[in-house]
């Protein structure tokens, strides 16, 4: 022990795994950093060369949308594939555009990716009442996700060369839609600098800064890569680099940013603990340092540094992937590729900042020591302790702890309670920018036909001729149906469909309802009369299934995440309380997100356009966020812990763990936040969506949970939070997340 600090001399224990590997990584430093060059360089050129195959797969097998699709595959029908609407308005009417519209249209019927085209002349009702709207059906030989952009594209730019002289036309379906989708422009680079800015703020040092973007930067780097390869063997679906990046930075920046701050912390510790004789008076008032026991200083803090905050860094990377591979229990199609991508980031960058970090740490600790030692003689001659000011915050909670619990609680569950009415869907048209010739075609559709035309349902008929008429007759008496088309038989003439334009947009909930009425009220007893199967199909009703498929999987997928978190940290805590608290509070994190965003897009709160929540957003959000959250926790705790097992003051061992950390939670907070928020500018809305709830969460957890919940709860919970029962003690491996002999 080292005398008046209760400290164990580094060399009084045995290293632990990360030790050992932050020495190995500090010894071959150079070849640490070629091997990473390498790996990445070598993974980018072979995703270079091979080239992704990123594709959407929302398809459900089991659901009525799905076997409807599937059964109108196999008997040939063209209504199998998804549509592309050719909207047309010319305000002295459509009947002299005829032969103009009709020498474009035959264009189209030859261009690839065409199965059929159904011209507006072909049926009255595709024309509006007054005669100035009109609209053709192209049908593609596959669902939107399968048909090649470069196919739709040569559709659009055949149907608009057809507009002029007082003809409108605009085009519009979801392969339109995703044709035309744009990129997340610069929403990654201006993550990147705001998380500089906030790193050279933090350090006073450009260098100290670049240190654990470089690290992060390096992880995400090799993960793109890797799944860009993934794809050509899982479906993966073509939105998930954009959130690689959203992650991969947040994650790795907030890993290497929590090593490098203890780094920082071991170097001063040493510096007080031990001056050395190589340490002039010159070099305490300039921070300059040099000879063999400085360098020796650098070394042990970087493997002191990586067998606590590095063991930190595992497991809660370990509770981020527990949660993230959790939905795969889901089974929901390309998400399971998003989810196991994510993952595969999140482990990456865990990598990178045990092997790459202490390299780095390694090539340039001299400058850093230099530096760090510097500003630290600095504090001490103005008189500040760091952590003062965390100190006296979490002082403060434990004084008054049961009100600043019930304030914080309070304020989390106002947040959570518009979640409860949270709609699950997926953006049309009408959420597109009103410049694009999607939302002009939906709201051309619209004016001439009502909103129910943008999204129609395809109710598919397996029996004769007059089941199918039956159908349509039914149909047509239906609340909340419009319109209807004839029956539309397939080539063997064993299945027809019929076309349903209900009263309600697409994502009005009226909508939603029309879909359940139809299969659970409408359709059962004339099934029962006619003997025929009848299935509710089309987009409009898969999105529906979608959404209700998310929403019955949920509570086994919350119910994975948590179980396993929980048990993680049990026995790593060896506790039963603090456990239990880490999910509740994290699960008032994500449900408080959710509210957030719930009152921007579904409600429409600063001039959003109002519309359903995504619908694999909140398991999404969920995943990451609970997983982040745990990040915190794992590392304020784990400081209480070391300070509880160190001097067995409770209390006190509170408020050293909130001292030793805050600065460093809030600043990786702030660049999680930075990061996040700047995929609010993308124009995708799923993105918006995605970039408010990780910020929104992680801007509450490290505020409201981590500085105000958790003192106040632990303070509350006394020597009983690290209880744990005798038996389940038992059970529990022995896992130790602070390095032995204290820190």
């Amino acid at each position: 022990m080292t005398p008046g600090n209760g400290t164990t001399a580094p060399a009084a224990h045995r290293a632990g795994v990360f030790a050992r590997l932050a020495s190995w990584a500090q010894r071959r430093r150079w070849g640490a950093l070629l091997l990473w060059l390498l790996v990445v360089a070598a993974i980018t050129a072979a995703s270079q060369a091979v080239g992704s195959r990123y594709q959407n797969d929302f398809s459900l097998p089991g659901t009525d949308s799905q076997t409807a699709t599937d059964l109108l595959r196999k008997h040939g029908s063209a209504q199998a594939g998804d549509s592309v609407q050719i909207v047309f308005k010319d305000g002295d009417g459509l009947s002299a555009r005829r032969d103009g519209i009709e020498k474009m249209l035959g264009t189209v019927r030859g261009l690839p990716g065409v199965a059929d085209v159904r011209s507006p002349y072909q049926d009255r009702s595709a024309v509006s009442r007054d005669g100035t709207v009109g609209y053709a059906t192209v049908t593609l030989d596959g669902k939107a996700e399968e048909v090649p952009k470069s196919e739709v594209t040569a559709i659009i730019d055949t149907a608009r060369e057809a507009a002029g002289d007082g003809l409108e036309v605009q085009l519009g379906g979801d392969a339109v839609r995703g044709a035309q989708e744009e990129s997340g422009g610069g929403a990654e680079g201006a993550g990147i600098l705001a998380a500089l800015v906030i790193l050279v703020l933090l350090f006073g040092s450009l260098l100290a800064a670049a240190v654990p973007l470089v690290t992060a930067l390096f992880a995400v780097g090799s993960a793109i890569g890797l799944i860009a390869l993934a794809s050509r063997v899982f479906t993966v679906a073509d939105f998930t680099p954009p959130i690689m990046m959203l992650v991969g930075l947040g994650v790795g920046v907030d890993y290497a940013l929590l090593i490098f701050y203890r780094y920082r912390h071991e170097l001063i510790r040493a510096a007080e603990r031990d001056p050395g004789p190589s340490r002039t008076e010159g070099e305490e008032r300039t921070g300059r340092t040099g000879g063999a026991g400085v360098a020796a200083d650098r070394e042990a803090a970087v493997r002191r540094a990586l067998d606590a905050a590095g063991r930190t860094v595992f497991f809660a990377g370990c509770t981020v992937i527990i949660a993230l591979l959790g939905l795969v229990a889901l089974g929901l199609g390309s998400l399971q590729g998003v989810a196991l991508a994510v993952a595969l980031t999140v482990l990456v960058t865990m990598a990178a900042s045990l092997t790459l970090l202490p390299a780095l740490l390694a090539v340039f600790g001299a400058r850093i020591q230099r530096h760090v030692l510097k500003s630290a003689a600095r504090a001490r001659a103005k008189g500040k302790r760091e952590g003062n000011r965390w100190r006296a915050l979490a002082g403060a909670v434990q004084r008054n702890p049961l009100p600043a619990l019930l304030a914080s609680v309070v304020a989390l569950l106002a947040l959570s309670a518009p979640a409860l009415g949270l709609r699950l869907g997926f953006a049309d048209a009408g959420n597109d920018g009103a410049d694009t010739t999607s939302r002009q075609a939906y709201d051309l559709l619209a004016e001439g036909f009502g909103p129910g035309f943008n999204g129609p349902l395809v109710v598919v008929s397996r029996g004769d001729g007059d089941a199918a008429e039956r159908l349509r007759s039914t149909l047509g008496r239906t609340d909340g149906i419009a319109a209807t088309t004839p029956p539309l038989p397939t080539e063997d003439g064993a299945v027809s469909t019929v076309i349903v334009f209900p009263t309600s947009a697409p994502q009005d909930e009226g909508t939603a309802d029309l879909v359940h009425t139809l299969r659970d009220d409408v359709l059962p007893p004339l099934e029962r009369e006619t003997g025929a199967e009848y299935l509710v199909g089309g987009a409009t009703a898969a999105t529906q299934d979608f959404a209700d498929a998310v929403s019955s999987r949920m509570p086994l997928f919350v119910a994975i995440v948590v179980g396993l978190s929980t048990l993680l940290l049990m026995a790593v805590f060896r506790s039963l309380l603090i456990p239990l608290k880490a999910a509740l509070l994290n699960l008032l994190s994500v449900s408080a997100a959710l509210g957030t965003i719930t009152l921007v897009f579904q409600h429409g709160w600063f001039g959003v356009e109002p519309g359903p929540i995504e619908a694999f957003i909140p398991v999404m959000i969920f995943a990451i966020v609970f997983g982040l959250s745990m990040d915190y926790e794992v590392f304020l705790v784990s400081r209480i812990h070391e300070e509880w097992e160190r001097t067995r003051d409770h209390s006190g061992a509170v408020r050293e763990g909130l001292a030793a950390t805050g600065k460093v939670i809030t600043a990786a907070a702030a660049i999680m936040i930075v990061v996040f928020a700047a995929f609010i500018l993308s124009p995708g809305r799923m993105l918006q969506q995605f970039g408010l709830g990780l910020a929104a969460a992680i801007l509450l957890d490290a505020v409201v949970i981590r500085c105000l919940v958790v003192p106040a709860v632990m303070e509350l919970f006394g020597r009983r939070a690290w209880w744990l029962p005798g038996p389940l003690a038992r059970l529990l491996p022995k896992v130790s997340i602070e390095r032995p002999g204290g820190s």
